[in-house]
Order: C-alpha cells, then structure tokens, then sequence
C-alpha cells in the first residue's frame, strides 16, 4: 500500500485529506466524525475580528448605559446562531482537542491585529496545534495603495508569530498585483504555512427590493485551476508549506494538488455535498490511483508537475494565455 503520509507546518499527518474550516467543524461530534471517516487534521470554523470588537463594544456599552448601539451591529450575525462567541471559540477548542487524537487548528479571521494577539494566545493555551490567519480583506478605498494593503498582512503576521508558538498558517485571496511577491514577503514575515486560496464570496442584487444580499455557492473543481497554477509557481521558492483550498472534490484533484507542490487538500464544499463519509471515497480512490501509476508515496509525487519540474515552464506564463486563445476552434 502506498504511504500518503505527509506533514504540515511540522505535523506529521497520515494522509493529505485535510477537513478545511466550516460549519462541520462546529460540532464536536462531527468532528470525531471527521477523524473516523479520515481526515488527518481539521481547521476549526474561524473566530472573526468583528466577534471580538463586538465583544468589547458590549461590555463597553453595558459600562456606559446611556450610549446607544451603533446600527452597524444590525450587519453582523446574531452570535447565539452564528457562532459561540470569543469565549466560547477558545472552550471549543479544548473540547476538540479532548474528542480526537488528529491535529486541530484553530482559525482566525480579519485583518487588524487588535483583539487578535490575546485570542492567539489563548488558542495556543487552548491546546489548538497551529493556528490559520484567515486574512479576508476588500480594499474599498481608493486612496489606500498595494503597498499598504500588502503592509497590513505583513505585519499582521509578524506580530501574530512574536506572540505564540504553535505553528502560523496564512489564508488569503489571490487577488494582489504580484502574488508570488506577496507570499514571499509573509514568508519573511514568518508564515509557516501559506493557504491558497480563500474564497472571495461576491454579494448579488435583489432587484425587487433594491438590497445587496450575501451569495454563497459551494465550489467545484474548476476552481481547482487557479490554486493548482499558484501553487506550482511557488513551489521551491518559499520556505513555508502550501496548503490548496478550495476546489478539492475528487481523488484526482488530490494528486494535482500534490504534483504542484502543496503538503496537504484541504475540502468543505466536497463533505457538505457528499457527506462526511466520503472522505473514505476520498481515500480509497486516492491508493488505487497511486497503485494503479506505481507511486510509492505522496512526498515522491510532490511538485512533480510544479514549473520548476515540468519540461515547458512557459506553460504557466504568457505563452499559454496564447495557445489557449489559438486552440479554441
């Protein structure tokens, strides 16, 4: 039998499925779920910035009765449905931690540092085994640059990692005017780990009542392409392990995530269409295709197909926008 194991920001893994952050993993039982269907780790669903300033408002509101409650609360979700609250998060963990013997990684999500270095700190004593920086930012301003956007991640990071131990993973869109740039820079900023890439959910109109409401669709492999082409151009020139998110549905798209260069697929949309189980598809199909193409390994795979490997790295360049306009017939 083939050997799938792997590791991720210095976890030794026994296989590259990894059960990314999401609604399955608010439940502890479906975490267990999770370990006993295979999955080698999970991402816990994140904790928000806006969580933790709204938790401080609070109390400074129950402090100072006579002021009233901004009316941006009204765009935020109820915590008692959304999520546990801050507190709450970091119980959670402990639980999770007590319910299964596989890594689980706590997850944070915004931009500032704020209220993040203390919940960072008490995630780690939680017992979480890495934590993942969900970095989810939409510059609206025109007058804010590159530069500064880029500068707000950096340093985010670099104070993140001054403060904890455990391993810092980093979770972002794609969307910067040189991406292989950026993730050199929160590799030098102290990423252990770089998660590519978060899923930028584009809001839609009601036309009847003139509102932007959210719009969430689960993903399917064909957003695998943009990961798969990042990943392998990354590959050998950052330090910090890669992690393909979003777009993993199928054993194969295991295998390409690992031939561009990434230590571990991580998958949500994948369970919540098809059920926890399959997670066992997953891993069954994953050692017929490695038996059937006589790979011994997973690590003997991996960035076999990156640009630094393949015999035409134009592939991944200009040249290919090209052939792929010329070829449509």
């Amino acid at each position: 039998m083939p050997d799938l194991s792997t590791t991720y920001l210095g976890l030794k893994l026994k296989s590259p499925l990894v059960a990314s952050s999401g609604p399955l993993c608010k439940d502890i039982d479906k975490v267990r779920r999770l370990e006993e269907a295979g999955a080698s780790a999970v991402v816990l669903h994140s904790l928000f910035e806006e969580q933790i300033n709204l938790e401080a408002y609070e109390l400074d509101r129950w402090l100072s009765p006579n002021e009233g409650f901004a009316e941006a609360q009204t765009y935020l979700p109820d915590l008692t449905e959304y999520n546990i609250g801050p507190e709450g998060y970091v119980e959670h963990i402990g639980r999770a931690k007590r319910a299964v013997g596989i890594p689980v990684i706590g997850s944070l999500n915004g931009v500032s540092t704020g209220g993040w270095i203390r919940y960072a700190k008490l995630i780690e004593e939680a017992g979480a085994d890495a934590l993942e920086l969900n970095i989810y930012y939409l510059p609206t301003n025109p007058a804010m640059d590159s530069a500064q956007v880029e500068t707000m991640h950096t340093e985010l990071v670099a104070e993140i990692k001054e403060s904890i131990h455990i391993p810092v993973a980093v979770k972002l869109g794609p969307y910067f005017s040189s991406t292989p740039n950026m993730m050199a820079k929160l590799d030098r900023a102290g990423a252990d780990g770089l998660v590519l890439f978060n899923r930028f959910y584009q809001p839609d109109f009601d036309l009847e009542n003139l509102e932007v409401i959210p719009n969430l669709a689960l993903s399917d492999s064909r957003e695998l392409l943009m990961r798969l082409h990042w990943v392998a151009v990354l590959y050998g020139s950052v330090k910090a392990d890669m992690a393909i998110s979003g777009g993993v549905h199928t054993a194969e798209d295991v295998v390409k995530s690992m031939m561009a260069g990434a230590k571990v697929s991580m998958m949500t949309s994948a369970l919540l269409r098809n059920g926890i189980e399959y997670l066992e598809v997953l891993h069954t199909k994953l050692v017929e295709w490695m038996d059937a193409h006589e790979y011994a390994s997973i690590t003997e795979m991996r960035g076999s197909m990156s640009r630094q490997s393949v015999a035409d790295p134009e592939a991944f360049e200009r040249a290919n926008y090209m052939r792929v306009l010329s070829s449509y017939v």
